[in-house]
């Protein structure tokens, strides 16, 4: 937000809840949850937004509903007779699938069957507005739509959405089941979001806990509920945290909560490709296509906790 912008919008939410603590609250959910244009801004995102899409122009397009919003989805490899693997794949807050192709066309030149996924509010699917049910209930729609995910693979915000969703931390929405995960640049929980929201915003105690009323009406769940990286151990099934420790937009410290966790969590680095560039970098793609391609544990095997061990480090 430009630096007038957020002067006045400052100023209307200290009028605001000086009157409605609750008002104000409410009014800074709507603003949390919009989204920013789809459209590129400056020469090099315009440059990767439709080198991302030509890569991207022979997939099939569907389009998903998610609590009556727009989901879009491309597929690349549908359709084949045969069982192979299907991978679906999610992005951040503010990109897109246009963003991530790097990714799903290497997904894709396994044989895989590759579902990409643009969250209401991003990519193809039109609207400003976005918040993690609706993510999740994407998500349900997406497995509902195409079946069963051997893997699923998410960038920041996705990434975050795919572990809500495998978590069951969402009422009455059915989970996502893959046998694999992977979680690029990922937050292991949502309360920061919103500290650092409100503190941006200089919402006062009484405003910032309507604003997380908000989530706990519309979600079922209170705004602490939502830390997977307490609960990822639990999910019992393999789970790659790759993440830089230069990331100025997601903590470091969130890929090391998630490898605390126990379980069959595995953490690896890759270090100088921050929050953005790290979804294309070459290592990182070779250390998904490694971890998908492993075998799967055997039910009787035992396993020793990853987050036990030192991190892994993808060659920079």
């Amino acid at each position: 937000m430009a630096k007038f912008a957020l002067e006045v919008t400052r100023l209307a939410f200290s009028l605001m809840q000086a009157v409605s603590p609750r008002l104000a609250g409410e009014a800074a959910f709507r603003l949390f949850c919009r989204t920013p244009s789809a459209k590129p801004k400056g020469e090099k995102a315009k440059a990767a937004h439709a080198a991302g899409l030509a890569k991207l122009a022979g997939a099939e397009r569907f389009v998903l509903s998610a609590e009556g919003r727009r989901a879009h989805a491309y597929r690349l490899n549908g359709g084949a007779l045969g069982r192979r693997k299907r991978y679906l794949v999610t992005h951040g807050w503010g990109s897109g699938m246009a963003y991530m192709a790097d990714l799903v066309a290497m997904l894709a030149e396994t044989g895989a069957e590759v579902i990409a996924l643009d969250f209401p509010g991003h990519g193809l699917s039109g609207g400003r507005f976005l918040h993690m049910a609706l993510a999740v209930n994407a998500i349900a729609a997406a497995e509902e739509r195409f079946g069963r995910f051997d893997a699923v693979i998410g960038h920041s915000f996705g990434g975050a959405a795919l572990m809500v969703s495998s978590l069951s931390i969402l009422p009455g929405v059915k989970p996502v089941t893959a046998e694999r995960l992977v979680l690029i640049g990922s937050p292991s929980e949502m309360q920061w979001l919103s500290t650092d929201f409100g503190r941006m915003l200089r919402l006062k105690p009484s405003a910032q806990a309507a604003l997380e009323d908000v989530v706990q009406r519309i979600t079922g769940r209170r705004l602490e509920d939502f830390d997977a990286g307490r609960k990822a151990g639990s999910i019992r099934k393999p789970v790659l945290v790759i993440h830089a420790e230069d990331d100025k937009e997601v903590s470091a410290a969130h890929a090391r909560r998630y490898a605390a966790s126990g379980g069959q969590v595995r953490l690896s680095w890759a270090n100088g490709f921050g929050h953005r560039r790290i979804m294309s970098a070459g290592p990182v793609l070779s250390e998904v296509a490694a971890f998908l391609a492993e075998e799967e544990i055997g039910k009787d095997a035992v396993i020793i906790p990853p987050a036990a061990l030192p991190a892994r480090r993808a060659s920079v």
